[in-house]
């Protein structure tokens, strides 16, 4: 089967280099650092929706929760778990948000889930706190990035190696234990060699409390890398860049999967049960890009891109609670349950499983396009092509052990070697996937520009069961799709442009448990819109509607499916998710100080309009986490050493199953709408030096924001924290 990809990528390496006998014209913009959008001016320029947070817009609040950061971002939806962060649910468009598994998410250019294809969803994030900007990309132009491409792409950007020797230093401090570390320091970005290291460390004591446990519900995490630049002349005939980055990153958290009953929620949102006193998550990922450039002459540039992640993690969570699933339990105590009550409480005596959810991830592959510039008819071309060949693997052996809850105290009883195949779903899974590529953005006119889109994907995962005797029940599934896309931007004047587009998406559906091959989401993808800029003012609204030919829930310990399988994947039919976007900026003077005002607001409508094949009551309900309406309003005040900013966000209430408005009783299937706001104030003590006071969650308001994983979740309360940033 190796054989087989490696002679489809040599015949797409063919394809993809055809393009080099263009004609000459004016030369790529060349030795760039790797972006998906560019600048915010850039993202105007786009025939679909762009967003751009850059250094700036990061620095305003200093957020390390990406929850947060990307609150601003209209078409954006965030499902928040644990308050942090950690393991951040986003969705764009109407895709699911269970653990971000069906957009595309890279960091600098180059995919970073663990299995972007077959396990998209598992649970690793890059640390949001030492990024310098972010791009959200949706509409046509998402084809050049995949696997997902039904919502849209996010690429976080890594700090940049500076030109000249320097870096910063940001320490922050703050209630229940909050230390945040941020360092870096570099030179060299534009001579012949350059190189920067980094560190980013977060440690807390969280802001849960367990029952009758001295164990707090804290997280250390320490990210480190490295950056080298090898480059020749930027005025050479033939310039030549060699970028090189590693990357490693430790966690240990003591997060749970249980939540909380409605009545003990609204008692006290930060409490957690005794019975999860054990649950620990621990991972570690490691990652290396190398990234080559060459302008082959003034109108043609090369990229080769070889990347390697690996991350392995061990959640030793709970797993059942007198052989039932915690869901079962909670949901038991919410009917009113007196025993289920008792054993959450810890006044009823219970056996308790806890599993290793052990896993190790590798995804590793190499990536050529090339940018060529030319002419063709008096229009001027602006052409990607490119193909990628991507390869992963999952190594998934889950052994439990058994305590017991005895008069409110967690014994152990027995428990297995982590080679065991005592736990359930254990697995091995391989995946091979080529993707193929051309964008071509058009210059029709000095007003209109044309953007075409192909993209081809192919994927082949093969899987073995390890039964309980050691024995394997081996499977494959493949697929493959044409996915093609067009988008269009006019300029009527210097103030006003109009956009629209229609692209087809898919997202790779799990490995099912049935014999027949998963069908992927499918989505038609339309949007259309404006944009108007005069002087300071920015604003933009755009329509969206998708139309999901078949909308797929990949099941998940996480959000299982309504069979209760917590893998493989379940059609949930036809939908329609229809909305607008809307983002508007200004900043005015008064009183000699600058006022920035900025808002981001968010329309979904996203509901099923078929039943499954084999289901009743879809039809008509909504779609899971996606809520009505969203809302962000940020305002400013800038004086000559110092500043202050609020943040308000809404979110509305939203079904926590799909079709919840359709069952017969939703009490405790939805979120509760909230307002969250962020306060953040700066000083600047000299040229070099800044502090800084934020406090999050200003009115400490919390609400359940999520019952998935098992049981009512809140959002962070109020927390001060105070900073100190040195540039030297």
């Amino acid at each position: 089967m190796r054989d087989q990809f490696s002679i489809k990528l040599l015949a797409l390496a063919v394809i993809a280099a055809s393009p080099v006998f263009a004609s000459a014209n004016d030369s790529s913009v060349r030795l760039k650092d790797t972006t998906i959008i560019g600048s915010k001016a850039d993202a105007k320029k786009i025939a679909g929706s762009a967003f751009v947070l850059d250094k700036a817009d990061l620095d305003t609040f200093s957020y390390s929760d990406i929850n947060r950061m990307l609150g601003q971002v209209p078409g954006v939806y965030l499902r928040e778990e644990e308050g942090f962060g950690l393991r951040p649910n986003i969705g764009i468009r109407g895709t699911g948000t269970d653990r971000s598994g069906k957009i595309t998410v890279m960091e600098d250019g180059v995919l970073v889930a663990p299995n972007p294809y077959a396990n998209p969803a598992a649970y690793y994030f890059p640390t949001a706190g030492r990024m310098s900007g972010i791009e959200v990309l949706k509409g046509p132009s998402t084809l050049r990035y995949g696997p997902s491409t039904v919502g849209g792409a996010i690429n976080l950007l890594s700090t940049p190696i500076p030109n000249q020797l320097g870096g910063s230093v940001v320490t922050e401090v703050g209630e229940r234990g909050e230390n945040r570390l941020f360092a870096n320091v570099g030179a060299g970005a534009q001579d012949n060699f350059g190189w920067l290291i980094e560190t980013h460390q977060i440690r807390n004591d969280g802001f849960k409390s367990i029952d009758r446990s001295n164990t707090d519900a804290g997280i250390k995490k320490e990210d480190y890398m490295a950056k080298l630049r090898f480059q020749n002349d930027a005025d050479s005939s033939m310039p030549q860049r060699l970028d090189l980055k590693l990357s490693y990153a430790i966690e240990d958290s003591n997060m749970s999967y249980v939540g909380l009953t409605d009545a003990d929620f609204s008692h006290d949102p930060n409490r957690r049960y005794g019975l999860s006193e054990k649950d620990e998550m621990k991972n570690r990922h490691t990652g290396a890009v190398a990234d080559y450039f060459l302008g082959i002459n003034e109108n043609v540039d090369f990229h080769a891109k070889a990347y390697y992640n690996k991350f392995h993690r061990d959640w030793f969570k709970v797993d059942r609670i007198g052989g039932k699933k915690i869901g079962d339990v909670i949901g038991a105590a919410n009917a009113g349950d007196l025993t289920a009550i008792g054993i959450l409480n810890g006044s009823v005596d219970q056996d308790v499983t806890i599993k290793h959810n052990n896993r190790d991830y590798i995804s590793q592959g190499v990536e050529f396009d090339f940018d060529v510039n030319f002419d063709l008819a008096s229009w001027q071309h602006d052409l990607n092509v490119g193909t990628r060949f991507h390869q992963e693997e999952m190594d998934r052996l889950q052994p439990t052990e058994k305590w017991r809850q005895t008069n409110g105290s967690m014994a152990y009883i027995s428990g297995q070697a982590k080679s065991s195949l005592t736990g359930s779903n254990n697995r091995f899974e391989d995946t091979d996937a080529i993707s193929l590529w051309a964008i071509d953005q058009i210059s029709v006119t000095e007003a209109l520009e044309l953007t075409l889109a192909l993209r081809y994907e192919d994927w082949k995962v093969k899987r073995a069961d390890v039964q309980s005797n050691g024995t394997k029940k081996k499977r494959s599934v493949s697929g493959s799709e044409w996915l093609p896309g067009i988008g269009a931007t006019y300029q009527i004047d210097d103030q006003w442009q109009v956009l629209g587009g229609v692209h087809k998406g898919i997202a790779i559906a799990s490995f099912n448990d049935g014999s027949d091959n998963p069908d992927p989401e499918e989505t038609i993808n339309y949007e259309a819109g404006v944009r108007f800029a005069q002087g300071d003012f920015q604003s933009e609204l755009i329509g969206f509607y998708s139309d999901y030919k078949s909308s797929v829930l990949n099941c998940s310990l996480q959000r299982p499916c309504d069979s209760g399988a917590v893998t493989g994947s379940e059609p949930l039919g036809e939908a329609e998710v229809k909305g607008v976007e809307a983002s508007a900026s200004y900043t005015f003077s008064a009183s000699g100080l600058s006022w920035p005002v900025r808002a981001a607001y968010t329309y979904t409508d996203a509901k099923f309009t078929k039943n499954p094949a084999g289901k009743t009551g879809m039809k008509g309900g909504k779609m899971a986490y996606i809520p009505e309406n969203q809302l962000y309003v940020s305002a400013g005040v800038v004086g000559n050493k110092w500043d202050a900013y609020l943040n308000a966000r809404f979110t509305d209430q939203s079904c926590t199953v799909d079709a919840c408005d359709k069952k017969p009783s939703n009490t405790f299937l939805k979120t509760d709408s909230i307002w969250v706001l962020d306060l953040a104030t700066h000083y600047q003590l000299n040229d070099q030096v800044q502090a800084y006071f934020k406090l999050d969650n200003l009115l400490d308001d919390q609400k359940i924001i999520s019952r998935s994983p098992d049981g009512a979740r809140g959002n962070k309360p109020r927390t001060a924290l105070v900073g100190l940033k040195v540039d030297f």
